[in-house]
């Protein structure tokens, strides 16, 4: 971030720091790496108006994440699937109810034992593993996608199916036209359930 806003790593922190302590943003941990999320729509409401005032005086912002745009939508992350459509696929299941936020983390529902069970997931053969499921943040969309050995089985069924296809030559998953069509059907979208 610091580089990004051309200025030095402790100014950064200073400023995180003071905006967190003005509740503007929230901090998460993952293993050694700490990000920072806003604090709520007002806030995001409030910076896309200085976004556009900024973008309309020539100031331009980079990009985060990978450039290349097939990384951006669909990636290996620790043998699950993330980009644009690991998010669509998490948030598709949140939504759906087939996932639910626990205070210890997450787990999954009756009505998501039975959609994975069809989907050919083998929850008996993964349920020992820990974590079952968890959310990973997703370094291109700066969202969660799901991890977990639930993430890895879905991500197997994905390529099973011949939906995906792993890139040989990087972390590119790439989806045929049908698989675009069932991965749809199956985690749509917000707002097409």
């Amino acid at each position: 971030m610091a580089i990004e806003a051309g200025i030095t790593p402790q100014t950064a922190s200073s400023h995180l720091k003071k905006l967190q302590e003005g509740q503007l943003i929230t901090q998460r941990k993952q293993g050694r790496h700490r990000y920072f999320a806003l604090a709520g729509p007002e806030v995001s409401a409030v910076l896309e108006s200085l976004m556009g005032l900024a973008g309309g005086m020539g100031q331009r912002r980079s990009r985060v994440g990978p450039k290349d745009a097939a990384l951006r939508h669909a990636r290996v992350c620790y043998n699950h699937l993330a980009g644009q459509r690991g998010v669509q696929m998490y948030d598709s299941l949140l939504h759906q109810k087939m996932l639910v936020l626990t205070p210890n983390g997450m787990s999954v529902s009756p009505a998501g034992e039975a959609f994975l069970t069809g989907f050919g997931v083998d929850l008996a053969a993964i349920s020992k593993a820990r974590p079952l499921c968890r959310d990973c943040l997703d370094w291109s969309e700066r969202r969660s996608h799901l991890g977990g050995a639930l993430g890895r089985a879905v991500l197997a069924q994905l390529e099973i199916k011949g939906w995906a296809r792993r890139s040989k030559d990087s972390r590119a998953v790439s989806l045929t036209s049908e698989g675009q069509r069932q991965f749809d059907r199956a985690f749509p979208p917000r707002g097409l359930t």
